[in-house]
């Protein structure tokens, strides 16, 4: 079927060709089946527009939509899956949402697709506030870039078309919400280790702790926790993991198939909520985890330490993408809804689980002190600090694993990312998986 160019959009795709319909094929076997859509009544009248956000749990929260509602004036549905599912929807069915909210490594397919369009730049209202991660790939001089897809290389539109470094006024995403990944044990299982001294991937293959290791089941993000595990525990080396060839992958997926029948994974978790109840009810010791799944075991008295490992974080940046079907009042409101995001209050809204904020001077007004010194500065906790969801999550005292902001982002081993060899992971992951 043949798709039109938006108007202001440099996407412009002609018929499916076969690397997509491979790509489309290895997600529709694959992805895991979505997770509940939230249809909380709406609060304005019938004939206020609604803006369909697709996205996964991390953003996708009934306070921000309730808040982002109330201050824009709009309806807001959201619909949140996991990952793969987040997705596959992105590829199969732009049409039906209007942003599209989820990880950097999606990019490269969407944009590939046509399943998003450009945004302008210069229709961000805090464009010039957002800090360097995104604009140059460093939060500071020193800082390690990362291997794979680190943002800065995929979000400028180039002149011809293609995704690069060099700036340009049209964007393939909005950058807002961004952290850096690893692992989360229970201590009470798992001795506590020394931030970016004891504490490694390679605990994730280790044969002490077979039968309860949980990985998250995305093959662009559970891929890399594996990747990095394998590496630091010896099991195999890469030549470069941000870009792993086809027979470094073969035999990878030899070695984790072997260890699947072994049993020495506990269970493969599709959304935040999974990967708390995993943990909670022991059904795993140590799991690929994200901040607010150890802020929500936290604040149930379940105590779960997030590593730093010596070897470095996995990166991911939240990407924020507006379909390529989005147009006129439909675009209008998504760009207030984008900036919205940028305004202060969601960034600190989204700090107190853990995550960063591309602007984040905008958000000191919403945090009190203790809680900026503790989750940007990397200062001990001089109270008790809440979540999102107002529970304890952090004990006075308490410093954040990994420390500052700065320090976290400048130990990044390797980013989100979708290498070239993207089908045929796909294909090797969800072997893996069915295995």
């Amino acid at each position: 079927m043949k798709k039109q160019c938006e108007p202001d959009s440099s996407i412009c795709t002609s018929s499916v060709d076969r690397t997509k319909r491979t790509t489309l094929k290895t997600l529709g076997t694959g992805a895991v089946l979505a997770t509940s859509i939230i249809n909380a009544p709406y609060v304005f009248a019938r004939k206020t527009h609604t803006l369909r956000v697709l996205g996964t749990h991390v953003t996708l929260q009934e306070q921000l939509r309730q808040r982002a509602m109330s201050d824009l004036g709009i309806n807001i549905k959201f619909e949140p899956k996991g990952s793969p599912s987040v997705l596959q929807r992105g590829l199969l069915s732009p049409e039906s949402f209007d942003i599209y909210e989820q990880w950097s490594n999606s990019i490269r397919p969407l944009w590939r697709n046509g399943s998003i369009q450009a945004i302008d730049k210069r229709r961000i209202t805090h464009w010039d506030e957002i800090n360097s991660l995104c604009k140059t790939g460093k939060v500071t001089p020193s800082a390690k870039i990362g291997a794979g897809d680190a943002p800065y290389k995929i979000i400028n539109v180039q002149d011809d078309g293609s995704l690069g470094p060099k700036h340009t006024n049209k964007i393939s995403f909005l950058p807002y919400v961004h952290n850096v990944d690893s692992f989360g044990y229970n201590t009470n299982e798992i001795e506590q280790g020394i931030a970016y001294k004891t504490e490694s991937w390679g605990w994730l293959l280790d044969s002490k702790h077979s039968g309860k290791v949980g990985i998250i089941n995305d093959p662009t993000i559970g891929l890399f926790d594996l990747v990095l595990a394998a590496d630091a525990s010896g099991m195999m080396k890469f030549a470069d993991i941000g870009n792993i060839s086809v027979d470094e992958l073969n035999r990878l997926f030899d070695i984790l198939i072997d260890l699947k029948h072994q049993q020495h994974f506990g269970g493969f978790w599709n959304s935040v909520p999974e990967s708390v109840e995993f943990m909670q009810s022991g059904r795993v010791n140590i799991e690929s985890m994200f901040s607010p799944a150890v802020s929500a075991l936290n604040g149930r008295n379940v105590p779960v330490a997030f590593a730093a490992p010596k070897e470095g974080y996995r990166g991911w940046h939240g990407v924020m993408c507006l379909s390529s079907h989005a147009a006129g009042r439909t675009k209008d409101i998504a760009y207030e809804y984008m900036n919205w995001w940028l305004s202060g209050w969601p960034g600190a809204f989204i700090a107190r689980q853990g995550y960063y904020i591309s602007n984040p001077q905008r958000s000191t007004k919403y945090l009190e002190q203790s809680e900026w010194d503790y989750w940007y500065n990397g200062k001990p906790a001089s109270n008790s600090l809440k979540g999102p969801d107002g529970t304890l999550s952090v004990n006075r005292g308490q410093v954040r694993s990994g420390g500052s902001y700065a320090d976290r982002f400048s130990n990044v081993a390797v980013w989100n990312t979708a290498m070239p060899t993207y089908d045929y992971t796909l294909q090797k992951w969800y072997e893996f998986i069915s295995s």
